[in-house]
């Protein structure tokens, strides 16, 4: 591992912390009001038991332990990919980075409580868009980044 590919994990640490400080924030800020930022925007705190989009929170717990497996496999895929990529694909390393801290920082909240803690709610004219966290921020910017670098490519 070079040093550039440690600075890649120094950054995982950073949005992973960001990630988790936010919804210790909204445990312990939000309870179960909602404050409202903007029309559209609302803090809300939601426990998802879920995956993306709440699929499988209905379920009687067991997707607790498999979403932190596949959490969890895929984190060691990611870390895998990075050492694998050369510190000169930034943008790469940039998106994987993000990826991973997205992964692991909603892993630990399934582990440690048993339900992702999910608070940022877009909505409009009575159509809200599934609350969300800083982790799914991260997954999404990191999987955009990715399919740039694709795109790029061709």
């Amino acid at each position: 591992m070079t040093i550039k590919h440690k600075n890649y994990f120094l950054f995982v640490l950073l949005l992973i912390a960001t990630d988790q400080l936010s919804k210790l924030w909204a445990y312990e800020t939000l309870g179960l009001m909602s404050k409202e930022i903007t029309d559209f925007l609302s803090l809300t705190f939601a426990q998802n038991y879920g995956a993306a989009f709440s699929i499988l929170a209905d379920q009687e717990g067991w997707q607790r332990y498999f979403l932190s497996s596949v959490s969890a496999a895929a984190s060691i895929a990611i870390i895998i990919w990075m050492f694998k990529t050369p510190v000169t694909k930034r943008v790469t390393l940039s998106a994987l980075a993000f990826i991973l801290s997205g992964a692991i920082g909603n892993m630990i909240d399934r582990i440690y409580q048993g339900f992702v803690i999910d608070f940022i709610d877009f909505h409009y004219a009575g159509w809200h868009f599934p609350t969300f966290n800083v982790a799914d921020i991260c997954i999404n910017i990191g999987v955009l980044l990715l399919i740039l670098t694709e795109f790029k490519k061709s």
